[in-house]
């Protein structure tokens, strides 16, 4: 009985851990209430984060559109994070392969 309730209470930790971080895809990492997500540049390309889907739609060298918890948005490097879906987002990196944008609760 004793070994039930600790893979028990590991599991419940585990689960616990991952929602007090929200991330749920292998592109993102996560502080307590900020998450760096990596997106592709490809058609589809997308990250669950905080709550809220991410997904690529277009980039050239210093504007990135995408569209986070619905709603389209473009951000462009050294720009202030735009508010979108109570979560304040803004624009890292963009590469030839990738984008970098950190999304964090308010």
């Amino acid at each position: 009985m004793p070994r039930r309730r600790l893979a028990a209470a590991a599991a419940s930790a585990a689960l616990g851990l991952s929602l007090l971080t929200g991330c749920s895809s292998d592109n993102v990492d996560c502080s307590l209430d900020e998450c760096t997500v990596t997106i592709a540049r490809e058609t589809n390309a997308s990250a669950s984060v905080l709550g809220v889907e991410a997904k690529f739609i277009s980039a050239d060298q210093n504007t990135v559109t995408l569209e986070v918890a619905g709603e389209q948005i473009s951000l462009t490097k050294g720009q202030q994070a735009v508010e979108v879906g109570g979560l304040q987002v803004s624009l890292d990196s963009v590469t030839s392969d990738e984008v970098q944008v950190q999304i964090a609760r308010q």
